[in-house]
């Protein structure tokens, strides 16, 4: 049983599959909040430039 447990305690094979997909994570999180941090700045902008297109074509 003790073999057992340090064969497992020892074994890392799955642990780099699981950094990986820890950082994968951590960099989706990351895009995610900087996408919505800068979400309304670009809703201003783009609606701007349409009401500018808006009244350019009157």
């Amino acid at each position: 049983m003790r073999n057992l447990f340090k064969s497992f305690a020892n074994d890392e094979s799955g642990a780099t599959a699981i950094e990986y997909g820890l950082i994968a994570a951590l960099l989706s999180v990351a895009i995610i909040t900087a996408i919505t941090s800068v979400q309304g700045q670009l809703d201003t902008t783009y609606n701007r430039v349409a009401t500018e297109l808006g009244t350019a074509n009157q």
